[in-house]
């Protein structure tokens, strides 16, 4: 990421999102979205468990390999700075999707919270979700929540844990601590409905290979809280002194393209660095640049022919 100095801004992180229709020949599409087709466990589908045991086998060889301290030690008591602190709704209208999963949904979140608070990240360790969230079992009291299997909901075991991966991510992006691993959905399943967050800063987690990872290069410790309220998973970020810049995260060029009789989604995801003392912003960096097969008919304004 390249910092650039610049300005005074706002913070843009939350409001209504407006996207917009650019013309087909304007946009530029990943190569991976250019030349899609079925995947082979689509095509044969008896191979997906296979497949998913082989790369978890990969992942759990690449685990003995890496010198990595990761980040497992857990305190009860805060530590004294807040960082940064967020909610997201527990239950939504997201298409189609059946509300029971939504509910299966809530007890599975409850289990991870369980296993992710008070984590603490020290001096040189780095988080992975995987390794302390650990795979979903119903021997753990795991239920079918939703899943998202090619831009479609449909039930799963452990269905709707992405939630806290969402909220960890969103809070690191307002700290210093460095995101190492991050896999995005690559579909854009749901029309907005009250989205508080921009589109493109959620995550894809399925143990143990699709995981967010996160590396703290400070000389500060920082604290995850993580609980399921009445009507909210809530979070705190919390650090053991003080963080010299506080953070806005907000999207740009927001639109859809339309290739045939594909949507698709398209935004920047920007981040600017703002002086505690201060008040100014002293740098923004480009953190993604987002494209994804949208799964439904998007409303947007006609663009002129």
């Amino acid at each position: 990421m390249t910092i650039e100095a610049s300005g005074p801004g706002t913070d843009q992180s939350s409001g209504t999102i407006e996207c917009t229709m650019i013309k087909t020949e304007d946009a530029q599409l990943p190569p991976a979205l250019q030349h899609r087709g079925p995947r082979l466990t689509e095509r044969f589908p008896f191979l997906y468990p296979a497949a998913v045991e082989l790369l978890r086998l990969r992942r759990r060889l690449q685990w003995s390999r890496w010198q990595i301290d990761w980040a497992g030690d857990r305190s009860e008591d805060d530590l004294p700075v807040r960082v940064k602190q967020h909610k997201s709704l527990l239950l939504r209208t997201l298409g189609d999707s059946e509300m029971w999963m939504q509910h299966n949904k809530v007890q599975n979140l409850r289990l991870v919270a369980d296993r992710l608070d008070g984590i603490m990240i020290k001096p040189g360790e780095e988080f992975s979700f995987c390794r302390l969230v650990g795979k979903a079992t119903r021997r753990k009291g795991y239920l079918d929540g939703m899943l998202l299997d090619n831009g479609e909901a449909k039930a799963g075991l452990g269905g709707g844990i992405c939630q806290m991966a969402n909220l960890l991510h969103w809070m690191i992006l307002h700290s210093p601590l460095v995101v190492t691993e991050r896999s995005e959905h690559s579909f854009d399943p749901f029309p907005d409905n009250g989205r508080v967050l921009p589109w493109g800063v959620g995550c894809a987690v399925y143990y143990n290979y699709v995981d967010l990872r996160f590396r703290n290069d400070t000389d500060v410790t920082f604290q995850l809280r993580t609980k399921v309220g009445e009507r909210y998973l809530e979070g705190e970020l919390r650090a053991s002194g003080r963080v010299p810049y506080s953070y806005s995260v907000y999207a740009k060029d927001e639109h859809f393209t339309r290739q045939g009789d594909d949507w698709f989604r398209h935004n920047e995801i920007w981040r600017d660095l703002i002086d505690r003392t201060t008040g100014n912003r002293v740098g923004s960096e480009l953190i993604k640049k987002n494209c994804a097969l949208v799964k439904y008919v998007p409303q947007t304004p006609a663009v002129p022919s």
